[in-house]
């Protein structure tokens, strides 16, 4: 009986209203998390610093309009503010020789006292009623079309760049750090490149966050590095299992955001199913592995049955 109530106080209605305000913020942790596949895929970094950065992109921005700043200019300017966090977690990396995944929470451990102090406290709220915003919840359907053609323009601009001289060497750091250095490229440099290119997206996605939820946190940033990684995992084991040998540079940018959007879905999902909301970040955790082990398994099986076929064939022999 108890199943039967818990099934029948299940809205199907609820779900579906739910469905565009998870795709529109999805969208815009996307964003983000296009920040982490910078680090995480092409540089082989594992950058912590996103954590505070989206926090940091939140505060600025919502400090700003609050402070009579256009809604743009405040974005751009928030943007400018987490390349600077990469330029610092990057610097304390090449310079300092401090190990990446420490230089990341150093930076990130600094910016909770910086972001405290953009605040001017633990939070403020932006009213979409006196401020012209980007983007807003009160307004789903025009906050999917925005995002959706801020993303359009980023894979864009990012395609673009990646496949430059410049560009082609941040690759080629993360691909072979010693042949790219001996290649002539400035290893250190390249970096630091990233690490502000990373950054300044999250700080992006962060300023369009605080916009679309109507105000700016200090802990909105907690855990996002493990969103973004969601999404990029996500996206890259979907990416590969539709197009396999033909998954370009260009569709893993897409897959990325459409990784975001998957996760909000998931959590959208469990959030209809009256799971504790104490459970999410575990929920979390789970996706995370599975969709990291899938690859593993995959490789794994059919390397075993490849075995098993040339022993099979070997025997018949």
């Amino acid at each position: 009986m108890d199943i039967m109530a818990y099934l029948a106080s299940l809205n199907p209605t609820a779900l579906l209203n739910a469905l565009p305000g998870n795709i529109a913020q999805g969208m815009i942790w996307g964003i983000m998390a296009l920040g982490v596949f910078i680090t995480y895929r092409l540089l082989d970094f594992a950058d912590l610093t996103v954590d505070g950065s989206f926090a940091t992109g939140g505060a600025v921005t919502v400090v700003l309009i609050l402070a009579g700043t256009p809604a743009p200019l405040a974005l751009a300017i928030a943007t400018i503010a987490g390349l600077a966090t990469g330029l610092i977690t990057g610097l304390l990396h090449t310079l300092l020789g401090i190990p990446g995944i420490l230089a990341g929470i150093l930076t990130q451990i600094s910016l909770w006292s910086v972001n405290l102090m953009i605040l001017s406290g633990a939070n403020k709220a932006v009213n979409v009623d006196k401020y012209q915003l980007i983007v807003s919840l009160r307004h789903v359907a025009p906050a999917i079309a925005t995002v959706l053609v801020i993303v359009a323009i980023l894979i864009i601009v990012l395609y673009w760049y990646f496949g430059t001289e410049q560009g082609s060497a941040i690759r080629a750091t993360g691909s072979n750090p010693h042949m790219a250095g001996a290649l002539g490229i400035n290893i250190s440099s390249m970096k630091v490149l990233a690490l502000c290119i990373s950054n300044g997206l999250v700080a992006l996605s962060g300023g369009l966050m605080s916009q679309y939820q109507g105000f700016a946190d200090i802990k909105m940033g907690q855990g996002a590095i493990v969103i973004g990684l969601a999404a990029v995992i996500i996206g890259d084991v979907l990416g590969n299992a539709i197009f396999r040998k033909h998954m370009n540079f260009a569709i893993s940018l897409i897959f990325v955001v459409l990784g975001g959007v998957i996760y909000y879905l998931v959590v959208g999902f469990v959030m209809w199913l009256k799971m504790p909301t104490d459970l999410l970040k575990l929920l979390t955790a789970v996706i995370v592995t599975i969709f990291l082990s899938v690859p593993y398994l995959k490789d794994k099986s059919k390397n075993s049955f490849s075995r098993a076929g040339k022993k099979g064939g070997t025997s018949n022999a």
